[in-house]
């Protein structure tokens, strides 16, 4: 057997200028997702050098979990105080609410401040700080490597806001461990699926890789069940649901289960396709099988809408 060694690759060699290489070629589709699925974000390009009075910044973004904005700051060099400063300034400006630094390296200084920020900010603001490294084996291309070395601690700061406010109840706070440990448990799953930081609430909202849809999971106590659902948002919901339901409705039962309803609601801004089942979920010991049916229900989901949505106008 021919074992290879990996070569760390000087990034420079890759792109000479931030702004004019790595920003474009960072904003490709194909390596936002390769991004994205580091961060554990489904991320939308909105613009590139964006002005943010007299800065611009690198590329602003959209979170398609929580629709919050996203700012990405590029930085071929290792940090500095500047880009940390930008950063501060960037988020007032455009009311961002999660920032990602990427840099070659990061100084433990940084690193900390960023670590310091997450811990003492709202929690609505979230920092991640990203190390980019290449590697080739050999004579082959090189390829570059996100490395996470600074995330917020949503668990933390959710429980830390709970001692500070008092304002969640006992139902609240299951939902919130509920929701927690479904996303380690997808998470260890290898499940591809970008689920939004767990909330106090009954239900939990996924990506589906477009603006105005979401997939959401639904999950009661009182009445022992879970549902997927998905949603149609926007102007365009009700006509966007009409050419889905008249095109593919038969095809969803076939696909995902002869029980999915399709749901205009009329009197609603949204729209909803859903499917449920009733089964045990007050007990803790049996976590693991509603996390299994929401897991497989998901998936069926995601692949059966999610190209089609994109065909839309």
């Amino acid at each position: 057997m021919n074992i290879g060694k990996l070569e760390k690759v000087d990034p420079r060699q890759l792109w000479l200028g931030e702004a004019s290489d790595f920003t474009p070629w960072l904003a490709r589709e194909s390596n936002i997702e390769y991004l994205s699925e580091v961060i554990g974000l489904e991320l939308e390009i909105i613009s590139e050098e964006k002005s943010v009075g007299p800065f611009r910044a690198d590329i602003l973004c959209k979170s398609l979990v929580d629709d919050s904005y996203v700012l990405i700051e590029n930085q071929l060099e290792k940090t500095d105080h500047t880009h940390l400063g930008q950063l501060i300034t960037y988020a007032a400006g455009l009311d961002a609410v999660k920032i990602i630094w990427i840099s070659i390296k990061f100084t433990e200084e940084h690193r900390a401040a960023l670590d310091w920020l997450n811990r003492h900010t709202d929690e609505k603001l979230q920092f991640f700080g990203i190390e980019l490294e290449v590697y080739r084996i050999g004579e082959s291309s090189p390829a570059p490597l996100f490395q996470m070395i600074s995330k917020p601690n949503d668990w933390s700061k959710a429980v830390t806001r709970a001692q500070k406010t008092a304002e969640l109840t006992d139902t609240k706070l299951l939902n919130l461990e509920f929701w927690t440990a479904m996303r380690a448990h997808f998470e260890q799953s290898g499940s591809k699926l970008k689920c939004q930081k767990p909330q106090p609430q009954h239900w939990t909202n996924f990506a589906i890789g477009r603006s105005d849809f979401n997939l959401a999971a639904v999950a009661s106590f009182r009445d022992n069940f879970v549902r997927v659902e998905f949603n149609l948002l926007g102007p365009k919901a009700k006509d966007r649901f009409d050419l889905l339901k008249s095109t593919y409705e038969d095809n969803s039962r076939e696909f995902i289960g002869q029980n999915i309803e399709w749901q205009r609601l009329d009197e609603k801004i949204v729209s909803i396709v859903s499917l449920t089942t009733h089964i045990q979920i007050s007990d803790k010991e049996n976590w693991q099988n509603p996390f299994d049916w929401l897991l497989l229900t998901l998936v069926k989901f995601d692949t059966f809408f999610r190209t089609k949505i994109k065909q839309l106008p």
